[in-house]
């Protein structure tokens, strides 16, 4: 009978430096990995900043266009003002230029609000992202630019209220079924080609209206140094984010 012999088994033994070279290779792979990671993490951030940078640039150009025609429409408002406040002081020659007085009155207190463009500014807030723009200079020329808005606010502010206490007194100067008939059917104020009466001619009245109307001027002067500074401003961070982004 034969009989079968079960072969020996040779077991290999790794020696300590082949464990070592796995390992080193395994963590080279990982950290490799991280790295690759890490490193298409921070090219999309960076294309996302140069994104959010474009779109605040573009921002700003809209807030120029924007702030040539706000002072346009103060400095109309200005010369308004100014015809306003002189009819107001010549009494004697009121009766002949009710015509002016009442298109004066009407148009010279208007305002319009500064309409700047917040769009990117809160999509960086609001999201979190403006961690994206991390250089410190960058960031802070960026805010600085838009911490002058509450400025703007308060100004407009002051101009309503300036403005309520006017109507108070206009009221009583002026008949409302002339204003009306100022109308056309856009809304806009026409020139009356006569003279329409006033409701009342009282010295003191007309006074006070111009007191109000010399608050207002006042107000709307420096409006237009505010918005004169904020185009200069908008204009030289055109320029710093474009050069320090590399854009055209």
């Amino acid at each position: 009978m034969e009989v079968h012999k079960h072969p020996h088994h040779i077991t290999h033994t790794k020696k300590w430096f082949e464990y070592l070279l796995e390992f080193l290779m395994l963590f080279l792979a990982v950290y490799l990995g991280f790295v690759a990671e890490n490193v298409r993490e921070h090219n999309v951030e960076k294309e996302r900043e140069k994104q959010y940078i474009e779109s605040l640039i573009a921002d700003l150009k809209s807030d120029q266009e924007v702030l040539v025609q706000h002072i346009v429409h103060i400095k109309f408002g200005l010369s308004m003002t100014d015809s306003l406040i002189v009819l107001l002081n010549s009494p004697l020659t009121i009766s002949g230029n009710t015509g002016k007085l009442y298109y004066f009155a009407r148009l010279a207190p208007r305002l319009k609000p500064l309409a700047i463009n917040l769009r990117t500014l809160d999509q960086l807030k609001n999201s979190g992202n403006f961690r994206l723009i991390k250089n410190l200079g960058i960031s802070n020329k960026i805010m600085t630019y838009y911490e002058k808005l509450p400025l703007i606010h308060l100004l407009e502010s002051i101009n309503e209220t300036e403005f309520t206490e006017y109507k108070k007194v206009a009221a009583k100067i002026f008949n409302s079924n002339v204003f009306l008939k100022m109308e056309d059917e856009n809304g806009d104020i026409k020139w009356l080609v006569y003279n329409p009466p006033l409701r009342n001619i009282n010295n003191e009245l007309l006074q006070e209206l111009s007191a109000f109307s010399v608050y207002m001027h006042g107000t709307k002067k420096t409006f237009i140094k505010t918005d004169t500074d904020l185009e200069t401003e908008s204009a030289e961070l055109i320029n710093y984010l474009k050069k320090e982004y590399h854009l055209d």
